[in-house]
């Protein structure tokens, strides 16, 4: 099964199943199951490469037991920003904070589309319904001045997998461990834009 995915908006087919265990290739399974221990490697290299302050300066963003009920994050448009932790290879670095950017979630039928408005490398998927307390995203990345995305599952070194959480009031997060390019862990913060 794929995951039909657009460019922007994100799109998904008619026949995709609610049910992220249906869809989610055996690989991008393997990597959910090992959230935790991709969290705590890559902030461990982060903070003994000296980012212990910025790391404690985001609060619940970075505390892997921080989830809340509510995980399901409403439609509209997001200001997002991503970090990367722990380098994955010798000159990857352990802790990149960058600047904040526009993302947008609409609804799909039974989930909801994810994705990145810009720039040159641009999260775009579904994200499913796993319980009050996480949404799991599957989706996949679109580089540099492509228009379309690759459907899910064609392409693994594209394919992406994570965690969607409430951290605040009005505070979400994308945790994608084990990302295939630079860094151990990814976090995407997506707070409401008003």
């Amino acid at each position: 099964m794929v995951l039909c995915v657009a460019a922007a908006p994100a799109m998904a087919r008619e026949d995709v199943p609610a049910d992220w265990h249906k869809v989610a290739t055996p690989a991008d399974r393997g990597r959910l199951r090992t959230w935790r221990q991709a969290w705590t490697e890559a902030l461990a290299k982060a903070r003994a490469a000296g980012h212990g302050r910025e790391i404690a300066a985001q609060g619940a963003l970075f505390d892997p037991d921080r989830a809340l009920a509510g995980a399901k994050p409403p439609a509209g448009d997001y200001r997002c920003r991503v970090f990367k932790l722990g380098g994955q290879r010798p000159g990857n670095r352990d802790f990149v904070a960058y600047p904040p950017f526009r993302c947008r979630i609409d609804p799909e039928g039974q989930t909801l589309s994810f994705y990145k408005i810009g720039g040159s490398q641009r999260p775009v998927g579904l994200v499913f319904d796993d319980g009050g307390y996480r949404q799991i995203f599957l989706g996949t990345l679109m580089l540099g001045d492509e228009r379309g995305a690759i459907d899910y599952g064609r392409d693994a070194s594209r394919d992406m997998a994570g965690l969607v959480e409430r951290i605040g009031p009005h505070r979400w997060r994308m945790v994608l461990p084990y990302p295939h390019f630079e860094s151990l862990l990814d976090v995407i913060e997506l707070v409401p834009m008003r």
